[in-house]
């Protein structure tokens, strides 16, 4: 790999609906190949190299996300406008800044925020399928309060990752989650009872937050009790393959904070 000799920390944000995650795969379109397809457009020929800060899956949105962009040569002074006007209108540029070469946007990450939007009973209009997932049975909220909080601190997320890597560690802290009535996205297609639930941590083993949302799901609706949940928080639970994956298209990442800020 070459040296780079500049360094810069850039934000986006985008639709996930289309789009097959962050990570770049044959034969489908992921953000990172749009960003990078985008910027090679941009520098012509100067080498280059990306890194994001979080892998969202496909049909997962963020409204804050971050990558660090590697480049020998200066950036052009119409960058930023360049680089706005070429990316697909499902891929929106935030901000820039210039960071040394120590910085590190992986483990610089000190909090990531991710809400997943949610509604239930009555069929909401088709226009929210892209960023609000529908249930059709109707949830017990007080019983999905109780099973957010249990959720809180220090646990053992085994129980909520699929294909763990070798030497991944399932002992992650939630800082924060919660239930909060939807007043972040606003339309008049939005159904007026509407949900989202706020996941803050440092960071997140693959799938946990759809694994926990599908846990909540099954609480809300009685066939998972709190006992069996709770459980699972400390040791491995065999879900008897009842756990699902909640669908990705409530899923945002809010927000990507790091170390230095």
């Amino acid at each position: 790999m070459a040296k780079f000799k500049h360094y810069y920390l850039i934000r986006i944000a985008y639709l996930g609906y289309r789009l097959h995650g962050w990570q770049k795969q044959p034969d489908v379109k992921t953000v990172h190949l749009m960003i990078d397809r985008t910027l090679r457009f941009v520098f012509e020929n100067d080498e280059f190299k990306t890194l994001g800060a979080s892998r969202t899956d496909a049909m997962v949105s963020a409204s804050d996300s971050a990558f660090e962009l590697f480049i020998n040569q200066e950036l052009p002074e119409n960058f930023e406008e360049k680089f706005q006007w070429n990316l697909p209108p499902d891929i929106y540029f935030k901000s820039i800044e210039k960071v040394d070469q120590k910085f590190n946007i992986i483990q610089s990450v000190s909090v990531k925020t991710y809400r997943y939007f949610f509604c239930f009973g009555e069929k909401p209009n088709p226009l929210t399928a892209s960023f609000m997932a529908w249930y059709p049975e109707v949830w017990d909220l007080e019983l999905l309060e109780k099973g957010i909080k249990l959720f809180e601190g220090t646990h053992n997320f085994k129980s909520f990752c699929t294909q763990p890597k070798e030497g991944i560690e399932f002992i992650r802290t939630i800082e924060k989650a919660e239930l909060h009535k939807n007043d972040k996205l606003t339309a008049n297609f939005i159904p007026e009872e509407s949900y989202y639930i706020e996941f803050i941590s440092k960071g997140f083993v693959r799938n946990q937050v759809r694994l926990m949302v599908g846990a909540l799901y099954l609480l809300s609706i009685q066939r998972l009790s709190l006992q069996n949940l709770e459980k699972a928080l400390v040791e491995h639970y065999d879900f008897n393959n009842q756990l699902i994956i909640a669908h990705a298209s409530g899923l945002h990442l809010t927000a990507v904070e790091f170390g230095d800020e």
